[in-house]
Parts: structure tokens; C-alpha cells; sequence
């Protein structure tokens, strides 16, 4: 009996050891579509316990972003972040830390599995859909759901959990597209009236 439940435990053990390698396989495989070098391109709406809701566009390209909302537009060029608040025509100029860029950029969360999460997965017949918790308890980011389109391996939802608020991102419209560095950069030109404010 010790010797059936031994074989049982080793069993499970594989098993699981082969979900968290498919998970992480099909993971890699959407940070590959999320990070195609010309660019990519999509409408997303958020729901969030802690931020509130909001819908709009994002481009993102390498490190680069570029995100649109009735409430702020922001730019993001690998270094500097401009956001331009529509309620005031205020840019704050600042470079943020990669923790604050993970709060405002949805698709910095796709690299997170890379390091200090364990993944299971469990599939539809459309969709592969991989949860991550952390090993790290002082983690600001606990949990996450990442939802990937079976097709094509872009991502279809993103839902964390800081603390015990969450947020959802709902993405659509996705797709590879060519990008200018250029639109990436905050152009002061396109917005005469707008009041600069450098906080760097």
C-alpha cells in the first residue's frame, strides 16, 4: 500500500510538473506575439476595484507604450512617461519605476510568470487559461489569471490581485501593426495649450 501511494504521489507529481511546463510554454509563446518588434495594437477595457473602470487604446512596442482614455492619455518611451490629463490639460513628466509601470501598462503583466510565480492551466476549446500565484508573499502582485486565445496566443483577459483588490483588463481588436518610435514620445506640438509639468 506505502509502495501504491508512493507511485500515486510520484504520478501526480509529473503530471503537475507537465501542466506548469505547458503553462509556462504557452506564456512564452504570448510574450512572443505581445512583443513582435514592429509593434502591436489594441482596445482594452478596465475594471478595477482600486482604480475604477476606464476603456480605451493601447500600442505597445518593446518596453514602449503608447495608452488612450477619456481620462488621460500616456506615452511611454522605454525611460520617460508623459500623461496628459484631459480634465485639467496637465502633462506630468516623470520616469517611472518598473512597480508603477506595472500598475498602468496591462501588457507588463505578461512578463511577470517569468520569475517568482507557480502556473497551473486549464483550457476551453478557444482558450488556454494559466493562473499564477507568487512565491513571494511581500510581492505586490499575488495573483494573476491570464487568458490567451488558443489560435493565435494573444491575450484575451488579464485579472490580478494586489492585496484583495482586483483588477481586470479585457483586451480586443488585437493585432500587429508598424510602429513609430516617434509615437511613443509625448510631441508638444500637438498640444500647444497643454501646461508642462516636470517631475522628474
Amino acid at each position: 500500500m506505502k509502495k501504491f501511494f508512493l507511485v500515486l504521489t510520484l504520478v501526480i507529481g509529473c503530471v503537475m510538473t507537465g501542466m506548469a511546463q505547458d503553462a509556462k510554454s504557452v506564456l512564452d509563446k504570448c510574450a512572443g506575439v505581445v512583443s513582435a518588434p514592429e509593434g502591436v495594437s489594441a482596445s482594452f477595457t478596465m475594471e478595477s476595484a482600486q482604480y475604477g473602470s476606464a476603456s480605451g487604446t493601447i500600442a505597445v512596442k518593446g518596453k514602449m507604450f503608447h495608452a488612450t482614455t477619456p481620462i488621460a492619455t500616456m506615452w511611454f518611451d522605454g525611460k520617460t512617461q508623459w500623461t496628459l490629463l484631459a480634465r485639467n490639460n496637465e502633462v506630468s513628466v516623470t520616469n517611472p519605476t518598473e512597480p508603477q509601470l506595472q500598475s498602468i501598462n496591462p501588457y507588463n503583466f505578461i512578463n511577470l510568470y517569468k520569475s517568482g510565480f507557480k502556473y497551473t492551466m486549464t483550457t476551453t476549446t478557444s482558450s488556454y487559461n494559466v493562473h499564477l500565484t507568487s512565491t513571494d508573499a511581500n510581492r505586490k502582485i499575488q495573483e494573476l489569471f491570464i487568458t490567451v486565445d488558443k489560435k493565435t496566443y494573444s491575450p484575451t483577459e488579464i485579472k490580478l490581485r494586489q492585496g484583495s483588490k482586483w483588477t481586470t483588463f479585457t483586451i480586443s481588436d488585437f493585432k500587429k501593426k508598424v510602429l513609430s518610435d516617434a509615437e511613443f514620445r509625448f510631441n508638444s506640438k500637438d498640444f500647444p495649450t497643454a501646461e508642462v509639468i516636470d517631475l522628474r
